[in-house]
């Protein structure tokens, strides 16, 4: 800012000082009239208030409140010992519900101990021993065999088969036969 303009601003701001000095100090007519000792007391008018008697019963009511909140010197530094954790909620014991268990395991009393297959191996045929071992049945895939077994899916060293009557599924693991054949 070049220095002619900075007399301009300080001309300018020196007006505005001697205006409000003016104002303030020397312009005595109003400042007469708000100044009477006796104006005040003439433009008051009360509050209009139904009952302006004390209330003594909300005033005891309010004195003998107390304070529940925690009481700590506000000039020690220490802090307040911690708050007691709440005690754990107590709950009964609730057994669980009993779930009605599955159908029993299927056994089958049938031995799985061999297999064979054509040259492309896509269709099997699994040999299986009755329980007494007097008896051998040969069933392929989706054959049935001691009138309710199905044949489900064979492979190198189990077979798995399903009872027809209520579809419940075992698998039979490869049996090595033993040293009587």
């Amino acid at each position: 800012m070049k220095r002619q303009n900075q007399f301009i601003v300080l001309g300018a701001l020196a007006i505005v000082l001697l205006i409000t000095v003016y104002f303030a100090f020397f312009n005595s007519s109003t400042t007469a009239e708000t100044a009477k000792p006796g104006s005040f007391n003439e433009r008051f008018t009360p509050l209009s208030v139904d009952n302006p008697a004390l209330r003594m019963d909300i005033l005891e009511r309010f004195l003998a409140l107390e304070y529940k909140g925690v009481h700590r010197n506000i000039f020690n530094a220490s802090l307040p010992p911690p708050p007691l954790p709440p005690p754990p909620p107590t709950v009964a014991y609730v057994p669980p519900p009993v779930v009605p268990s599955g159908p029993a395991p299927l056994t089958v009393d049938a031995k799985y101990f061999g297999y064979v297959s054509d040259t492309a191996g896509s269709h099997r045929k699994a040999f299986f021993a009755t329980s007494n071992n007097e008896d051998v049945v040969i069933a392929g895939e989706g054959d049935t065999f001691m009138g309710h077994f199905r044949v489900i899916r064979i492979s190198k060293t189990s077979a798995d088969v399903e009872e027809v009557s209520t579809g419940r599924h075992a698998t039979l693991i490869l049996e090595e036969p033993g040293p009587n054949g």
